[in-house]
């Protein structure tokens, strides 16, 4: 893998660094301490793990050049990051040293420091002893960078999407009566990786009544006709922004009922995508599909939230949920996934990743949202 795909060029993540850390300062921090994740992938590109040896990216907030403490035997995991072309001091340490030591040169004393939400207790709890104080969370901070997309991330989301939509358009190879779960799933699982994804971040086959769990990984319950089946499947492609999209398919003809229904959370899918725009609230998307099916005598079907915030995380900020007030913004992208569930039976949804832009929104994702018949 070359850098060039593993990350995006340095000078996306130089001008990350300037923004969290004025961002930081705004909020009142002296500096933000980033441990192996999400964030630290975002800020400089970094695959780096975390390990009870401290790898930790210092980010001051008055204007001086951010840093990053690494154990010496890890020094390798920092070679497809920007560290070195951002010129980036690096402070290795060997067993024996105080790793929170090091990290609280490059902070003022008795600096207010904020930490990555993803950083462990093990290292939480020294770092408090250090600093003589329990940091805060950078959350905040990080948040507000991470949930508006620039155009090198909505390009990589707009290749993860059409990813994902090839491997839906081949399910009629594997999804068909006498097969197991697990064995679609492990069709599905190759078709991933092979139409563009590293990996498969998570592949749910739901078949009759499996479908009405929404969190329903595979099993070994063999697919009959008759069966309506929800498949939800994603994964990241480089540089690790991820699909996650979901149709829902009936083996042979679907009971008439069930058509129906699955017909009008098509409409409320629609509905909540029609309402995304700028300014509009993150819970005006989700009343748009809830009310829809409210009105249709299913609103106790719907027991989840329309959507999440997806990028470097499957499932990130904003959260799109009753309640959630947070204005919307161009750039933000979350998936809008209504559905219905009827226990023992069979259950639903539909899901498609959105990018907001200007005046409404982008689907990455273009297959048909129907429910599918496939040959029973």
């Amino acid at each position: 893998m070359s850098t060039a795909e593993s990350r995006f060029p340095a000078v996306r993540y130089g001008a990350r660094l300037r923004r969290a850390a004025e961002l930081g300062a705004v909020a009142g921090l002296d500096a933000l301490l980033i441990t192996p994740g999400p964030d630290l992938r975002y800020l400089i590109g970094s695959r780096a793990e975390s390990f009870e040896r401290l790898t930790c990216l210092v980010i001051p907030t008055d204007g001086s050049t951010a840093a990053v403490v690494v154990p010496r035997l890890e020094l390798a995991s920092l070679n497809e990051s920007a560290v070195t072309e951002l010129a980036l001091p690096v402070r290795d340490w060997v067993d024996g040293q105080d790793p929170y030591a090091i990290v609280a040169e490059f902070v003022p004393a008795g600096g207010k420091v904020a930490v990555a939400d993803a950083m462990p207790a093990l290292h939480l709890v020294p770092l408090a002893a250090t600093f003589d104080h329990v940091p805060v969370l950078a959350t905040p901070v990080i948040r507000d960078l991470r949930m508006i997309k620039d155009s090198d991330e909505i390009e990589a989301l707009r290749r993860a999407g059409a990813a994902i939509d090839r491997v839906h358009a081949r399910m009629g190879e594997w999804l068909r009566p006498g097969r197991t779960e697990a064995q679609v799933a492990a069709d599905i699982t190759a078709a991933i990786i092979a139409e563009g994804h590293t990996e498969a971040a998570f592949v749910i086959v739901g078949s009759g009544p499996h479908g009405a769990d929404p969190h329903h990984e595979v099993s070994d319950r063999v697919i009959t006709t008759g069966d309506i089946v929800v498949i939800d499947i994603g994964g990241p492609v480089e540089p690790g922004y991820n699909s996650d999209s979901t149709r829902t398919y009936s083996i042979g003809e679907p009971d008439s009922a069930a058509a129906e229904k699955i017909a009008l959370l098509e409409a409320a899918q629609q509905a909540a995508v029609d309402a995304v725009k700028p300014g509009a609230r993150a819970e005006d998307i989700d009343a748009a599909a809830r009310d829809l099916l409210a009105a249709e005598g299913l609103a106790e079907a719907f027991v989840h939230r329309t959507g999440h915030g997806i990028g470097l995380s499957v499932h990130e900020e904003p959260y799109i949920v009753g309640g959630n007030t947070e204005p919307l913004r161009a750039g933000m992208a979350f998936s809008i996934e209504p559905g219905i569930y009827f226990r023992g039976e069979w259950g639903a949804r539909i899901e498609d990743i959105v990018i907001v832009t200007d005046d409404g929104c982008e689907s990455v994702n273009r297959r048909p949202h129907g429910l599918t018949v496939l040959p029973g």
